[in-house]
């Protein structure tokens, strides 16, 4: 009877935890939405004199009572000036502590006067598919707007952003909501709202929050984020191009950007030189194909980004290639990755 009982009361704590958050969306809402704040950016145009100065209206979220907020990079980036109003409509300076344009995030400290309301950052990695989340933000200068939606897929790879996977969502993301929170039904942060397609209603990416709390302490102690380059772009080789060499098809990573004055041009890698579609998709071949990094194999882009991840700036690394249908193998020291033409374009 004992060991019953003591089954019970383990058992019940792990069934109230597995219990779904069941609060009224206003309840979510009125709770969250404290949190939140609008955020001015004046930055200087030098492109039109004529218009010299514009404003950019974005959202943020409060991370801590110290007055700590995340935003998006391209919301801030240029910024003359920063002003941000709070949830109370009180309006107080803040200034950039840390911006990463890789994953398009920005780490703020307001001046407040006294302690702020917080949100609570969740867990990405336990999101699925279907899960509902809701975005609080500022869309078109709407102060503290929530709109609903469910989580439409994971791990989603953008142009301009292959280096972060994204969470996508139906929940209607509008200019101005850039920045603010994605939150799922228990009221946790678990995305920033990054980006959304201007080809289709209904599509909205979220930087998934796991991968901003990765980069928090760099942002907090040193501005900015350090991360190892090689300096060139590829993709996987799929089996129905063979059509596309001369030579026998060999797995690999084919490269198709070196970028200028990077450790892979310093060290000879190729790129492609000639654009070729096939069944809608374009590549540029011409180029080398990597096949392992310090003999680790390569195939896929998300190899290719595993794999750097584990390097650091100054360390001398191996490329296997092939080339002409020859194995090479080239050294190159690798870099810190700068900031590239591609990042935080709108």
């Amino acid at each position: 009877m004992r060991v019953l009982a003591l089954l019970l009361v383990i058992a019940i704590p792990q069934l109230a935890l597995a219990q779904p958050c069941t609060e009224s969306l206003a309840t979510l809402f009125e709770r969250v939405s404290p949190t939140v704040v609008s955020i001015q950016a004046i930055k200087i145009n030098k492109a039109k004199p004529q218009r010299r100065f514009e404003t950019v209206v974005g959202s943020g979220v409060v991370i801590e009572r110290d007055g700590q907020v995340l935003t998006n990079a391209h919301v801030i980036d240029g910024a003359a000036s920063l002003s941000v109003t709070l949830d109370s409509g009180t309006k107080t300076p803040a200034r950039v502590l840390g911006m990463d344009t890789v994953t398009d995030l920005a780490l703020l400290r307001l001046e407040a006067t006294s302690p702020l309301p917080a949100a609570r950052l969740g867990d990405s990695s336990a999101l699925h598919v279907g899960d509902e989340v809701v975005a609080i933000g500022n869309p078109m200068g709407l102060e503290q707007t929530m709109t609903r939606g469910i989580v439409s897929g994971l791990n989603r790879i953008l142009p301009g952003l292959a280096e972060q996977p994204m969470i996508q969502t139906d929940a209607p993301i509008n200019p101005g909501n850039s920045g603010g929170p994605l939150v799922d039904r228990c009221g946790a942060v678990v995305g920033i709202n990054t980006f959304i397609s201007e080809e289709a209603n209904s599509i909205g990416f979220a930087l998934p929050i796991n991968a901003a709390k990765a980069v928090l302490r760099d942002l907090r102690e040193t501005g900015r984020v350090t991360r190892p380059w090689l300096g060139l772009h590829g993709r996987e080789i799929d089996t129905h191009v063979p059509s596309l060499f001369r030579l026998p098809l060999a797995p690999g990573y084919l490269i198709e950007i070196v970028y200028d004055g990077s450790p892979a041009e310093r060290a000879g890698v190729r790129g492609g030189t000639m654009s070729v579609v096939v069944q809608g998709e374009e590549y540029l071949v011409g180029g080398d194909i990597l096949t392992a990094i310090e003999g680790t194999s390569v195939r896929t882009h998300q190899d290719y980004l595993a794999k750097v991840k584990t390097l650091r700036p100054g360390q001398r690394v191996r490329l296997t290639i092939l080339r002409d249908g020859q194995r090479r193998e080239l050294t190159l020291t690798v870099a810190e990755r700068p900031r590239l033409p591609t990042d935080l374009v709108d």
